[in-house]
């Protein structure tokens, strides 16, 4: 039964029931309805969401720009020898690098990884007429891979068979850290050294002012940072080798 207020005519339950929130007490003996709490609560949360964004969005972008530093600057090693070696294919002038490098006898066989299984030999001769020249002696072609990953699964085939412990590894020059980080983590205890070769589109002298060259840019880097992260959780065993690479058989202990 409800009584009624005589002075302000509300109506009130019996019991001591009280209409308000049931409020909280604070330090200093004072209520505070659940309600603030909440909100206080939510602020907070929103607050620590909206720095870690913040956060991450700099660290993104910070790596970012050291990728481009690194890409900009990648220079070609000028007196450096090795066994063999790979070029990637996916670039116009990675072949005739990866010549250049047999020509002046700084390596003694060449891999051109990722040709398509319908390319023949004349016709690769037909696109980089300097390969008939070294076809019979030193040039072996992959077809097997159809990605960066996949490169770096026939490389180490092929090392592995060959007897192969330094290699160049010729590829576009934006290309080289993922490249690089793929390679790194198939051949194990080989020793690589990155030879970049220019893309006639790609322009990395002021590369901000060129949306082609942007564009290209941050579509790699997303694509290394993956491979980072990818090759991060095999490492700590979040996810297994075989899953997160599946074009890579295991590794040889050691280098033969």
């Amino acid at each position: 039964m409800a009584v009624v207020d005589q002075h302000s005519g509300a109506t009130a339950p019996r019991g001591g029931e009280s209409l308000s929130p049931t409020p909280d007490r604070t330090g200093d003996g004072r209520t505070r309805p659940r309600r603030s709490r909440l909100r206080t609560t939510l602020r907070v949360a929103s607050l620590t969401l909206a720095v870690l964004v913040v956060v991450g969005v700099t660290a993104v972008a910070i790596d970012f720009l050291h990728f481009v530093q690194t890409v900009a600057t990648a220079e070609r090693p000028q007196d450096s020898k090795a066994d063999a070696i790979v070029v990637l294919t996916g670039g116009a002038d990675r072949i005739p690098g990866g010549l250049d490098l047999l020509r002046e006898g700084r390596a003694e066989r060449m891999l051109i990884s990722g040709v398509g299984r319908r390319v023949t030999e004349n016709a690769l001769i037909a696109r980089a007429p300097d390969v008939a020249g070294f076809a019979d002696c030193c040039i072996d072609l992959g077809r097997e891979a159809a990605d960066t990953i996949g490169n770096a699964a026939e490389a180490r085939k092929w090392a592995e068979e060959r007897g192969f412990h330094s290699l160049f590894v010729v590829t576009s020059t934006y290309h080289i850290p993922r490249t690089l980080a793929e390679f790194g983590a198939a051949l194990p205890g080989r020793q690589l050294i990155p030879y970049p070769v220019p893309d006639p589109g790609i322009h990395l002298d002021h590369w901000y002012d060129r949306p082609k060259t942007v564009r290209v840019l941050v579509r790699e880097y997303f694509k290394y940072l993956m491979v980072r992260l990818r090759l991060g959780a095999e490492r700590i065993g979040l996810v297994s080798t075989a899953n997160a690479s599946p074009h890579l058989p295991p590794a040889s202990p050691n280098p033969s």
